[in-house]
């Protein structure tokens, strides 16, 4: 069995891949940042994802995995949310905000009425070309 080797996305640097997908040294800043993070929000409840941000110096994208990943709770932190994915408005659940969910679902639903009306088409139109032979009565 070989070594799994693979370049950090963070730093660039070539290590061995275990059960985390950046290299250890990133994993130990990360893990510092998310203590940070903690801390912060145990001494500030209140807060918002913007000023935690600022005050830990630590992206929102990385508190916004944190959260999702579950390390940090919004059970506890009334403010925080973080941005959907699509739009950016600012959640405090699942990926997508309403509005986007909602015309994601539309969306949805419009490329299966297309799908299904272009299906219907090629079989109006197979139909309209295939010859009926009829036999001797």
């Amino acid at each position: 069995m070989g070594l799994n080797i693979a370049n950090c996305p963070k730093c660039g640097k070539i290590f061995a891949k275990g059960l985390k997908d950046i290299c250890p040294a990133c994993a130990k800043e990360v893990d510092a940042e998310y203590e940070r993070c903690v801390t912060f929000l145990r001494e500030n409840r209140g807060t918002t994802i913007n000023d935690l941000s600022e005050a830990v110096d630590v992206s929102v994208k990385q508190i916004t995995k944190f959260i999702r990943e579950g390390r940090i709770s919004l059970y506890n932190a009334p403010n925080l949310s973080y941005p959907c994915e699509v739009c950016g408005v600012l959640i405090r659940e699942g990926g997508m905000c309403d509005v986007c969910r909602q015309r994601l679902a539309k969306d949805m639903n419009m490329a299966k009425e297309q799908d299904q009306q272009r299906k219907d088409q090629e079989r109006a139109l197979r139909e309209a070309l295939t010859y009926r032979i009829k036999g001797k009565e």
